[in-house]
């Protein structure tokens, strides 16, 4: 963001106050930002975006080591979507398999996406105290045991209690994976790495559907898929082993460790909560959406191939992977996009595209057809998705980037849980004629009409909600080593200023994280 020092109104606080100020904003080119001095005092003022720069050159930004530590947390949400869509594209598989419908085979995904909210708590906090390393490195292998496992379920509730455990260790990637790759991108490389790195999910999902189609449609066939899951999973985690801890992080602890306490993490993360839990809440909310979103267009789409559109497997496979390969494209460019128009407007445009093209993504009957409106279906629908992994970042307490947008965008899922279940359960018992003109479920329309309300319901809540576009994180500690034990009361964490005592012991005033892509000012103030 380039400052024109304009004098602005104050960032709004308040819920109310917030969404009007943030719906007024969201027509206005210049961004409000808040400008703090070495003193710690603080001013709004108008800043512009920067233009675009050529993707190259901002690529080029990043060292060697920061691509090593982009690439890897890239591998491990691929992976991490790989394991997930092993079942979610092989549900007509599986349902033959065990003897049960489809909807009973989508109560597997409902639990996997329950339970991944506790993990994103337990591996999102041991991330921020920790490092992220290690909690990434026991996450991906324990991820790939279980995908062992569930090849070894010989019932029907074995494989409901694998799938269960498996999403307590799935919640813990994301919020890790993103922490890492994306807080030692330059500023202005933020968009664009966070598009790319957001289709690590999409090009999962295109490796888990490459496999099904090279294993053919054979009902024992979703083993072998099974099989290159665990593979890469844990192939990523003993490749995390042999790479160092973020040097941001490290960096960072050394900063605050003098003056860290074994208590003063809890401490901070009760603090957190209570400044920060509208903001959760927020996330939360938009978060929901987002899974929806994704769940609902793309979890029951194979089938939705398979069943109304009477495709093959190796048809309804290929489909499904030139539509992924619009989910990583899609991503990316409007990932890189949302650096210069903006993370919620770039949002809102998006979903109201992708809502626009509901009926040519449900309505052809050929598979050229369908594999061409479901790429550009998903292109808007991951571009939206393409902004989320920085988005979230921004809008984290900063010094909380592991588990907060991790926590959030699992609660998320949790609430979404039953979208497989939701769509396979209302097609099943609607049908309609297919063009071969057999009574066939109703996936079609039921995918259709929900995908548009959940578009709707993005457009509402990104426009109201707030964006803090441009922070900064490098001057943040670790959590835990922002407030100080001594008996002092610790200020706004999200401002990013706290009491602190020097070595004369008198009071002064550390400099932290900026609150609404806060800039911080070098001069010196005049007297």
């Amino acid at each position: 963001m380039e400052s024109t020092h304009e004098p602005a109104d104050a960032v709004a606080k308040g819920v109310l106050a917030t969404a009007r100020q943030s719906w007024t904003d969201l027509f206005r080119w210049k961004q409000r930002v808040v400008v703090t001095n070495a003193y710690g005092e603080q001013a709004t003022e108008w800043a512009k975006p920067v233009p675009l720069r050529n993707p190259i050159s901002l690529m080029a930004q990043l060292s060697a080591r920061d691509w090593l530590f982009f690439i890897v947390g890239f591998l491990a949400w691929s992976a991490d979507a790989f394991d997930f869509h092993a079942l979610s594209i092989q549900q007509a598989k599986l349902a033959a398999y065990y003897g049960r419908s489809k909807t009973d085979i989508s109560t597997a995904i409902t639990l996997t996406l329950l339970l991944r909210s506790l993990g994103a708590a337990v591996f999102g906090l041991a991330g921020d105290k920790w490092g992220r390393k290690w909690p990434m490195v026991f996450n991906m292998v324990v991820l790939g045991i279980l995908q062992i496992a569930t090849i070894y379920s010989t019932t029907f509730a074995q494989f409901l209690g694998v799938r269960a455990l498996f999403g307590l260790f799935m919640g813990g990637v994301y919020g890790n994976a993103i922490a890492m790759a994306l807080e030692n991108s330059p500023v202005d490389a933020r968009g664009l790495m966070s598009g790319i790195l957001q289709q690590g999910y999409s090009f999962g999902y295109v490796c888990a559907a490459c496999a099904n189609l090279g294993v053919g449609g054979g009902t024992e066939s979703w083993k072998t898929v099974f099989w290159i899951a665990a593979g890469a999973s844990i192939g990523v985690g003993l490749i995390r082993c042999f790479f160092p801890e973020s040097r941001q992080f490290l960096e960072a602890r050394a900063a605050g460790k003098a003056h860290a306490h074994p208590s003063a993490f809890w401490k901070e993360t009760k603090i957190m909560l209570a400044q920060e839990w509208k903001m959760c809440i927020y996330c939360v909310i938009l978060m929901t959406w987002f899974n929806y979103y994704s769940h609902t267009s793309q979890d029951s789409y194979t089938t939705f191939m398979l069943t109304q559109k009477e495709l093959d497997n190796s048809g309804a496979s290929r489909a499904s992977i030139i539509m992924k390969v619009g989910a990583c494209v899609g991503g990316t460019i409007i990932g890189y996009i949302s650096q210069w128009f903006g993370r919620r407007r770039t949002i809102v445009v998006a979903a109201l595209i992708s809502a626009a093209l509901i009926p040519a993504w449900i309505l052809p009957t050929k598979e050229s057809a369908l594999s061409a409106t479901g790429f550009f279906m998903q292109f808007f629908v991951q571009g939206a998705w393409g902004v989320i992994p920085i988005h979230l970042n921004e809008l984290s307490p900063p010094a909380f980037r592991s588990s907060f947008p991790g926590i959030t965008y699992q609660l998320g899922n949790m609430i979404s849980s039953p979208s497989a279940q939701i769509v396979n359960a209302i097609a099943e018992n609607h049908f309609i004629i297919s063009r071969s003109g057999k009574l066939v479920e109703a996936y079609g329309p039921t995918m259709g009409i929900a995908t548009a309300i959940i578009a709707m319901g993005i457009v509402v809540t990104a426009a109201f909600g707030p964006e803090k576009r441009g922070r900064e994180f490098e001057k943040i500690k670790p959590a835990g080593m922002n407030v100080v034990q001594e008996g002092e009361n610790t200020s706004d964490l999200e401002v990013g200023r706290s009491p602190s005592v020097g070595s004369d012991g008198k009071a002064g005033v550390e400099q932290l994280e900026g609150g609404q892509n806060e800039k911080t000012a070098n001069e010196k103030r005049e007297t």
